[in-house]
């Protein structure tokens, strides 16, 4: 697996401790660490014999920024996906700019046919269980036909990764009353009425943003990007403003990337050192599940009248 060494707001010592961490774990995982050969080091010098035999490093240094700007570290995120393109990692972590990762992967590793923006998704503890919500930052801005997407990903995905039966799948808005919403949402809501979704998905309507927290509606909750995020991180701030989250776990500061080929996972730019080692976890896992590929053959092999086709969709470019 993949790790970028310089993504992060604290990187690269909080993407260290959080590899050491991840490597300790689980003793079957194998990292390839992707950045200044130095910053490696300190990741390997601090393991045993044993788990040092199970990392590998690839240098890759951050280009210089423009006048008065940080360095960018977007080559490292590039020389990691070149990894998993190559076939000499099976997956990659990153907490570097969410922007800049989705582009990388896109580009780097190709997107599905049907996938015009790929779509972050975040599994969220809940009162009645796991929710998936998409999208939490892969595009921003919504279109109908992008929601009806997203909304097939995350039935495949809550099935496949969570093992979700029948998820229940729900169109994020300001009520639950048909007509409620945006534009988008107005537009999406019927046409998702009348989607075939897979694993025996069903669509239960529009949901609130309560029905996030609580779990007892909706199994996937979609939405555009920007609104995922925003939600995403009020929900963390609300945990932090009552002590902490539940025992269940909180936010997760890490989204899998669906609609490239590739598993891709992209940690919050605050991450701490448990959060990338969660990173790195929740990486191994749905690559172990063979997540990537079993969402895409669902997708496929959906008995499904197509989406529609929505020509301003944003293209990913460089």
């Amino acid at each position: 697996m993949a790790v970028d060494l310089l993504g992060g707001d604290d990187a690269p010592a909080v993407v260290v401790d959080g590899a050491l961490r991840a490597v300790r774990a689980d003793p079957d995982l194998h990292l390839l660490l992707v950045g200044p050969t130095e910053v490696a080091v300190a990741v390997t010098a601090a393991l045993t014999p044993a788990q040092r035999a199970r990392v590998a490093v690839r240098a890759a240094r951050a280009v210089p920024g423009p006048a008065h700007h940080a360095p960018r570290a977007d080559s490292t995120v590039r020389a990691a996906v070149a990894a998993v393109r190559d076939g000499t990692a099976d997956a990659l972590v990153s907490a570097g700019s969410t922007g800049a990762t989705v582009t990388a992967a896109a580009l780097g590793l190709g997107r599905w046919a049907d996938v015009r923006q790929p779509a972050l998704v975040a599994t969220l503890p809940a009162v009645s269980g796991p929710v998936v919500l998409l999208d939490v930052g892969g595009s921003l801005e919504p279109r109908p036909a992008t929601l009806v997407r997203h909304a097939l990903l995350g039935a495949a995905y809550a099935a496949v990764a969570h093992a979700v039966a029948a998820p229940r799948v729900g169109l994020l808005s300001v009520g639950t009353e048909a007509g409620k919403g945006d534009r988008p949402r107005r537009a999406a809501d019927p046409q998702l009425a009348a989607a075939r979704l897979p694993c025996g998905a069903r669509y239960v309507g529009l949901v609130e943003g309560y029905d996030v927290a609580t779990g007892a509606r909706a199994d996937v909750v979609v939405t555009d990007g920007f609104t995922g995020n925003v939600l995403l991180k009020a929900i963390e701030g609300a945990y932090m403003m009552a002590g902490g989250p539940p025992v269940g776990g909180g936010t997760p500061r890490a989204a899998a990337l669906l609609g490239v080929a590739g598993t891709v996972v992209v940690c919050h730019g605050a991450a701490e050192a448990d959060d990338v080692a969660s990173g790195i976890a929740l990486a191994a896992h749905l690559w172990r599940r063979g997540t990537t590929d079993r969402v895409r053959a669902l997708l496929d092999g959906a008995a499904q009248h197509p989406p529609p086709s929505d020509s301003n969709d944003t293209e990913v470019t460089a």
